[in-house]
């Protein structure tokens, strides 16, 4: 089971306010993408398949989003 009990309690790591309560996963993810809402997007994005597909320019030939 990839969520747990909301038990964790979240904050900010620059200020200290505490923003709500989450999952013991949850609360880690935030943590390790650097608090960075920029950096879950990306992943998100990258978990749902729209982040490095790539562009069939000619046949055998692709090229990857920069």
């Amino acid at each position: 089971m990839p969520f747990g009990p909301p038990v964790h309690v979240d904050h900010c790591h620059n200020t200290g306010r505490v923003r709500g309560v989450l999952c013991f996963n949850c609360n880690s993810a935030i943590g390790k993408l650097g608090d960075n809402p920029d950096a879950v997007r990306r992943a998100a994005a990258y978990l749902e398949g729209n982040s490095w597909k790539p562009i069939l320019v000619a046949p055998g030939v692709y090229q990857l989003p920069s």
